[in-house]
This record gives C-alpha cells, structure tokens and sequence, in this order.
C-alpha cells in the first residue's frame, strides 16, 4: 500500500468522500480524531460505513485504527466492529511485540464468535508513540502471523517526552524523531513486514513541495507507503510511491542479468556492477508493482 488516509469514524460525509480519493487504504479513527463522549456513536458510524463497503468491488484496503491497550476503551472498539470485518485494525501506542500477541489474543476470541476465518484481521502498529517503544521495537518479529505492517508516530512521541516540538523551524524531524523513524524501518525489516511513514502534518499549498520531498526521501528509505490527513496528499503519496518504468525496467535487467548467470556473486548491468543485494533491491520493487497490478 502506498496511501493510507486517516478519516474520522464518526463523520459518515468524510467517510463517503474519502472512497474516491484514490487511497489505497483509509483509516477509520476511532482513537485521537474522535472525542470521547464521540466514542460509541463513532464505533457505531464505523461499524455501518464497513457493513456497507467491505463487499463492494475495487474498494480500498479497510482498517481501523482502534484505542490504545492501555486506555479501557479497546474491548468496546472490538466488539463493535469486529463483525464488520476490517480487513485490518491499527494498534496505537504498540510496546513491541507483546503488544501485539495481546491484540491477537484478542481478535482470535471475536474472530471465533463472530464465525470469522481465523487471522482475517490483519493488525497494522504504531510503533514508537511512547518514549517506552523505544525500547521495544526489536521485538515485533514473531509476535503474530496477523502482524502486517510497521508505521510510526511523532506528535504522541513529542508529548511523552515533554517536547515543544518534533521539528526545526525549517520543518525538519529533530534528533529523538529521526531516531523513532530509523527504529520503525529496522523493526519492520526485522518483522518481514513493510514499514508505513508517518503523516505531514501540514497540507497547505505552501508547503506541497516539502512533503513531496519527504515522500521520496521515505521511498528512497525503505518506507514503502505514507499515512495521509487530508485527501489533497493522495495523489502526492501515490505519484512518489508508484514505480516509474525506468526503475523498473533497471531492476528487471538486474534480475535478468543473474538469472542468466545463477551462480554469480556479481553481475555487470548497464556499465556498473551489481551484487546480490542490489539484486534483492530490485526484486522487491517489482513484486511491489506486480502487487499494485492484482
């Protein structure tokens, strides 16, 4: 996936307007967007706008990003919207991976009651919310075969670490953010899970190129998708996440190259040497487009 747009659960006029945004996934918040005397009447909005749509044809990814272990509102998140079936829920405030054994554990006895095939619910974390996941983002790798995705937060981050800001005056990531980004795409590495960059906050016209710009500087990364608050960034993530077909046509005279000659530890393509690890480089890139066609 290459666009994830957060939508407000209870807002069934956003929800309705985000289907034609051209998102590859959307994200129906019931946690920060959503007040708390807001709770039940969005869990109810969710649960209808995914009635209503997880049948429909070409429709994207569905996934709910649902209240933190810690905060007693996640069992009623659940059970409203589990028999909906999302295709995912969104854990904020993840720990690492015990986290994400709990909200397994969790899933499986709704999944089971409600007659849902066992792991159909996916489970995308937050990785780095708390200055305590910090610590803890070595430990997703294993944790659930649900665990589908890796992304990470900084204004929860910020607050928990007592913060004025997460960003220069120049609108760069400072120190501690940079480190929570790098340790979100070692942890989704580690966890054979794609790593998701985080939202932009700032979606006016003036700072369009910006965000264009750390769009492909997370590309260039590793990340393989970003999180969107507005509908007007969609297109952006989509364009800076989309292949171009001289990417993928060089990644394809990679593989043919060693293909043509399996035992070599390197291979000459185009004038420059290649070894195995740009071979597996270019083989990611084209079972992300292969992916993106079916």
């Amino acid at each position: 996936m290459r666009s994830l747009l957060f939508v407000p659960a209870d807002s069934p006029r956003k929800l309705g307007k985000a289907m034609t945004s051209g998102a590859d996934a959307l994200i129906v918040d019931l946690e920060d967007s959503i007040a708390l005397d807001r709770k039940a009447h969005a869990r109810q909005s969710a649960a209808a706008f995914l009635s209503e749509t997880v049948a429909a044809a070409d429709r994207p990814y569905l996934v709910v990003r649902i209240n933190g272990l810690k905060t007693g509102l996640i069992d009623d998140d659940l059970d409203a919207i589990t028999a909906a079936r999302p295709d995912a829920v969104m854990l904020p405030k993840a720990e690492g991976g015990a986290s994400i054994a709990n909200l397994d554990a969790k899933l499986a006895v709704r999944e089971a009651i409600d007659g849902i095939a066992d792991g159909h619910i996916k489970i995308m974390a937050i990785a780095t919310e708390t200055a305590a996941s910090l610590f803890c983002a070595g430990t997703y790798a294993g944790s659930s075969k649900r665990l589908s995705a890796l992304t990470w937060g900084a204004e929860d981050l910020s607050a928990d670490l007592g913060a004025e800001t997460n960003r220069s005056s120049e609108g760069v990531l400072l120190d501690p953010y940079r480190l929570a980004r790098v340790l979100c795409l070692a942890a989704a590495a580690s966890a054979g899970v794609p790593a998701i960059d985080t939202v932009f906050t700032d979606f006016s016209d003036s700072d369009r190129e910006a965000f264009r710009r750390e769009c492909g500087a997370a590309r260039r990364e590793g990340f393989s998708g970003k999180m969107a608050i507005h509908p007007s960034q969609v297109p952006i993530i989509n364009q800076a996440f989309t292949p171009t077909r001289e990417a993928l046509a060089a990644a394809q005279a990679i593989v043919d190259a060693f293909a043509a000659n399996p035992d070599a530890g390197v291979a000459v393509v185009g004038g420059s040497m290649v070894d195995r690890p740009h071979l597996a480089r270019a083989r990611r890139l084209l079972a992300r487009a292969e992916t993106r066609k079916s």
